[in-house]
Parts: C-alpha cells; structure tokens; sequence
C-alpha cells in the first residue's frame, strides 16, 4: 500500500470520528426531540450511521485509485459528499420511523451532516490534491488538467457562500431551538444562565464550524504555496540554463494547466536548445577542422585536446589554487571551445602554414600572428552576437595558449598567473597532442618521450601545477590518444557523445 493512500485512509478516519462527536454534540444543540433521547438511544444509531459511512469510504478509496489523477480529487469530493447526505438522510429515516419525530427534526438532522459532509469534503479534496502534486515529483506520473476546467472563481464563490449559508443556518437553528427551551422552562432557568448556556452553544457551534472553514483555507493556501514554489523553482532553472526540471501537476484547474503549459513550454525550449547546441557544436567542429586541415592536421587533433583539456580541469577542480575557477560549468565550457584554439590559422598564408622544414624568423613571426587573428575573429563574432561566457573563453583561449609559463611565449609574453587557467590547460594539451602525433616535418613520439619534453618544460613552459596533474592522469591521456587516434578520424564525429553532452551556459 502506497503511503498517500496510507495518508488519505488516516486522514479520512481522523474527520469521520471529528465529525460523529460534532454531530452528536449537534443533534442535541439544535433539537429539542434528539435531546429528549437517551444517550445510548442517541448514540447508537449515530455511531451505526458514521461507521457504515466509514466502512463504505474506505472501499470507495480502492476505486478512487484507479480513477484518472484528473479526476481524484473531484470524484473523493463527491462521494465524501455523498455519503454524508446519505446519512444524514438514514438518520432522518430512522427518528422518523422509530421515535415518529416530526419533519422539522429530520430537516435539522440532514442540515448538520450536509455542512459537516461539505467542509469535511472540501478538506479531504484538498489534501488528495497535495498528495498527487508530492507524488509527481517522485515519480514520472503525471496529472492531465482539462483544457477548460471549473474556473477557481467560481469554486471560491460557491465555496464562500456555502461556508456563509452554513453558519447563518446553524446558528439559526441553534437560536430557534433555544427560544423553545426559553419558552417551555419560562422562569425556572435564571437570565444569566440561560444566557450563558446560549452563548456556549454558540461559541462552540461557530467554532466548529470556523475551524472546519479555517482549515480548509490553510490547506488551499498550503497547496498554492507548494505550486507557487515549484513554478518559481522551476522558472529560475530554466533562466539558469536548467531544463531537465518540471513543474508538478496536481490539480485539475487553472494551476493544473498554468503548471501543465509551463511543463510543455520548457520542453519546447529544452528541444530548441538542443537542437542549437547540435548546429553549434557541428559548426564549431567543422570551423576548427578547418584549420588544423590547413596545418596538415586531423580533425581528431581538435578531438583528443578538448579531452586532454577536460581530463586537466577535471583532476585540478579541487586543487586550492583552482577550486574557485574550475566549477563545472566552466570545465564544460573548456571542452566546448578548446576546439577553436587555433581557429586563428586560417588566416596565414599556405606558404608559411604548409611549409614542410623549419621555418624562417620571418615567417615565424607571421605565425605567432595566429592567436590575435583567432582572438580578433571570435571577438568580432561578440561584437555581432552579443558577448557570452563560451565565445569569451573561446578567444581567451585563442590568444593565449602558446604564452609560456616563464614568460617567453606569445604574442604577449605573459607569465606566470597573469596567463589564463585556460591557456595553461590549452598549452600542455597542445604541446603533448603535437609531440605524439606524425606531422611532415617530424615522425610520432611515444608517450615517454613526449611526458619527459613536458616534464622539461615545468616551470618555463609549464605551469608546474598542471604538469602536476598531467602525471596524476597520464593514463587518461594515452587512452584519450588511443581511442581518438588519427586512424578513427574518418568516424563520423558530428554525432559522437561529447559534444552535445551539456548544455552550453549563456
């Protein structure tokens, strides 16, 4: 047995034991003939009348589960309802019968369990709603609120007056039948206590009844606290870049649908957003292929050091000097503009590019042009798209991943921290990827060869923390180098796993 049904089943018997004492204590406050039983002659019949209507409730339930979510909490309404009248009318039926009370008595009897039933009701529809919209947050089940459903307006309308209706009649019942006392006792009960007695049986009757209203408007307001909460949460993901929250659906109204749409609208976005993050990535992954092909390098160079990249950022995150830069986010966002690192290329002429042998100090310096060509490119595409976090670290780490540690690289001569975390991470990764792989000019070095130029470079070329992390994830560097070798470059790469894995942050 599920616990909301355990829940409800509780609840349930809770109000149905309140509701047999309010109705005895009732009965004998608003009519002179039920107060003439005796106790046993009141009560058993009462307690028979709640106990079948509890019995008979509770088989309800098991077919209330099987209903439609939509239609839970006005079907339990309706039978709670229904029941109540139900017994107010047996009781009815029985005084009339048995004890020949007349009709005023019966109408008093089906007055009390119909407020009774009616608040109780109300209470229990509530409260089922609660449960269905905690339920949906557990579990993929959802409620599929009607297109037009009852307007809430006119539920409070009818709610309120029916509330209004309820305590003017009782406490019109109660005056009448306190009258007929006065009348019939004349001078043998004193003013004041006759007084007191009155004012008694009306405090406690309105205070019944108040409660039973007051809770019903502290269980509404508890359910649109909790869907008030879950849309702002929800909305404050998606601002966030968060689309894999929901908004739960637990109730069949205007909430139920405002909660319904915002569910569609956000899966909208989430499907429009991937889609844009696929065209992306396969624009960023063909722009930068494009330049490593003009270096007479693969596509799959542009592959292994977004991974080397990740495969740093990921082992420093919880280094101290990196802890506050290294989140998440940004190590998703390392991995997404590594690629274009040298996106900068395609602006050097084949001559110096697809040159074969050592090139000249003149043509060098033509080719330490490429990380200000890369950065100017990729800031003018700021300048058309409007500045964001990727396209940001993107030209950081165009313009500064061939700066060195020691300061001898270019085209700043940065050194030390004033160089980027990101054009550290790019450097190493660079650097490592061009020693292992075979160009014109040089054959493939082995991973050893190519860990001891980089342990070389600790501190000149490097920064010696990185290299530190570097050997701490070597192996994840030789099966980067394996598995994304320049042999499975013909894969098909604009579909592979890793680039449309996380959604890019604005």
């Amino acid at each position: 047995m599920s616990r909301p049904l355990i829940s409800t089943q509780r609840r349930t018997t809770a109000h149905y034991l309140i509701a047999l004492l309010l109705f005895a204590l009732y009965g004998t406050q608003v009519c002179p003939f039920l107060d003439s039983l005796t106790t046993v002659q009141l009560l058993v019949p009462i307690l028979l009348t709640f106990t079948g209507q509890w019995l008979l409730r509770l088989k309800l339930e098991q077919r209330l589960q099987a209903l439609p979510l939509q239609k839970q909490a006005a079907s339990q309404f309706r039978y709670d309802l229904g029941l109540f009248i139900s017994g107010g009318l047996l009781l009815a039926l029985y005084n009339l019968a048995v004890w020949q009370f007349p009709l005023e008595s019966s109408g008093k009897i089906i007055v009390g369990m119909l407020v009774l039933g009616y608040l109780i009701a109300c209470e229990l529809a509530l409260h089922r709603e609660r449960q269905i919209a905690l339920q949906a947050e557990q579990s993929p089940l959802q409620l599929n609120p009607d297109d037009t459903p009852y307007p809430l307006t006119r539920k409070f309308t009818w709610f309120a007056s029916l509330c209004a209706i309820s305590v003017i009649g009782v406490i019109f019942l109660i005056i009448n039948k306190d009258l007929e006392w006065l009348q019939h006792a004349g001078a043998e009960i004193p003013l004041a206590t006759a007084q007191r007695y009155i004012l008694a049986e009306l405090a406690f009757t309105i205070g019944a009844v108040m409660s039973y209203v007051l809770a019903i408007i502290f269980a509404y307001a508890g359910n649109l606290k909790l869907f008030l909460q879950r849309e702002q949460q929800a909305l404050q993901a998606v601002t966030s870049g968060d689309m894999s929250i929901r908004v739960p659906v637990g109730s069949n109204d205007e909430f139920g649908l405002i909660a319904h749409n915002t569910n569609s609208t956000i899966d909208s976005l989430e499907q429009r957003t991937r889609e844009l993050n696929l065209t992306r990535d396969v624009s960023i992954l063909a722009l930068a292929s494009l330049a490593e092909t003009r270096d007479n390098e693969t596509g799959a160079h542009i592959i292994r050091t977004q991974y080397y990249v990740k495969a740093l950022a990921e082992d420093l995150k919880d280094h101290p000097d990196f802890c506050q830069y290294l989140c998440h986010e940004t190590i998703q966002l390392l991995f997404k503009s590594a690629p274009l690192h040298d996106v900068g290329k395609v602006g050097i002429p084949d001559a110096i590019l697809l040159k074969p042998g050592k090139l000249t100090d003149e043509e060098f310096d033509v080719m330490k042009r490429h990380p200000r060509i890369g950065a100017d490119a990729l800031k003018e595409a700021e300048g058309r798209m409007g500045s964001n976090s990727f396209l940001r670290l993107a030209r950081e780490i165009s313009l500064t991943h061939h700066e060195k540690w020691n300061g001898s690289g270019y085209p700043a001569g940065l050194s030390g921290d004033q160089i980027p975390v990101s054009g550290r991470l790019m450097a190493l990764a660079d650097v490592y990827d061009a020693l292992i792989s075979k160009r014109v000019y040089k054959p493939a070095f082995s991973h050893e060869k190519a860990r001891g130029i980089i342990l070389e470079g600790s501190g000149s070329h490097f920064d010696p923390r990185v290299v530190e992390a570097f050997l701490r994830c070597e192996d994840q560097f030789t099966a980067i180098a394996v598995r994304h070798s320049d042999e499975a470059a013909t894969a098909d790469v604009a579909t592979n796993e890793r680039l449309s894995d996380t959604p890019l942050p604005a």
